[in-house]
């Protein structure tokens, strides 16, 4: 399991800048940016009023995020839903991605179900979390999130991603 900072009182002021509002069950930074600002964070799998938060790891990079939705808004999650229904391996990696974060955010709280986040394991649903589950984990982990990075390296990671101000 991967072993991730724990969140400064600076860390939490950029994530509160990053994401427009205070964060919410935050429990560690799981993936920085090139200029050092948190990327990826980890929640907790309840929020503070015990209502179930199922993505564990949430991307807060301003600048990241926008470029997933750039992707997002291509219609590519389409295309890789279909390509799940046609590509046994693919599916069978996914699936492993599916139960990889469900075991890791039981080792924290089980929820009592296996939904995870992202559309996993029949569909894909949101860029966003699966490149959270690669910057956090490392690739091999979850093939669309490391798909996600690969089509975001001509414009990530660059030295101009910075926190906001």
């Amino acid at each position: 399991m991967p072993v991730f900072e724990p969140v400064t009182d600076a860390d939490r002021e950029i994530i509160a800048a990053q994401l427009g509002r205070p964060p919410r069950a935050l429990r560690a930074v799981a993936a920085r940016c090139p200029s050092g600002h948190p990327a990826v964070v980890q929640t907790s799998p309840r929020l503070e009023n015990g209502a179930p938060f199922p993505t564990l790891y949430y991307l807060t990079c301003p600048r990241l995020a926008s470029l997933v939705g750039r992707l997002e808004a291509s219609g590519i999650m389409r295309e890789m839903t279909e390509r799940l229904a046609t590509d046994p391996e693919l599916a069978a990696a996914y699936r492993r991605a599916h139960e990889s974060y469900l075991a890791q955010r039981d080792a924290i709280e089980p929820l009592g179900h296996e939904i995870t986040a992202g559309g996993m394991p029949g569909r894909v649903k949101c860029l966003h979390v699966h490149l959270a589950h690669t910057l956090a984990c490392g690739p091999g982990v979850n093939p669309f999130g490391d798909e996600t990075l690969e089509l975001l390296r001509p414009d990530w990671p660059s030295g101009d991603c910075a926190a906001p101000a």
